[in-house]
């Protein structure tokens, strides 16, 4: 069996939020939304969650839109890693 070794550490979920509060050094909360169908009524339903994640240089303020990545447990609450900021606020 020939198996390849890929250097790529898998299919990681990422998601875009607006960062909601600086909670801490190095840490943001971020809050996502979902759009979907309700099951039997067909209405449009927005869900919103929030995410701890990590920011290491402390980049992202409130108010900003960012794109966070799953990673390894941080902390007891943080499981995700700031990637970018997409856009900055006012």
């Amino acid at each position: 069996m020939d198996e390849v070794k890929d250097s790529t550490r898998g299919n990681r979920k990422t998601m875009h939020g607006v960062v909601v509060s600086r909670s801490g050094d190095k840490t943001v909360v971020v809050q996502t939304e979902t759009r979907k169908a309700h099951v039997d009524y067909g209405k449009i339903i927005r869900q919103k969650r929030k995410f701890h994640a990590h920011d290491e240089n402390n980049e992202a303020g409130v108010g900003d839109k960012v794109v966070i990545v799953e990673s390894r447990p941080l902390s007891r609450m943080k499981r995700w890693r700031l990637s970018q900021v997409t856009e900055k606020s006012a």
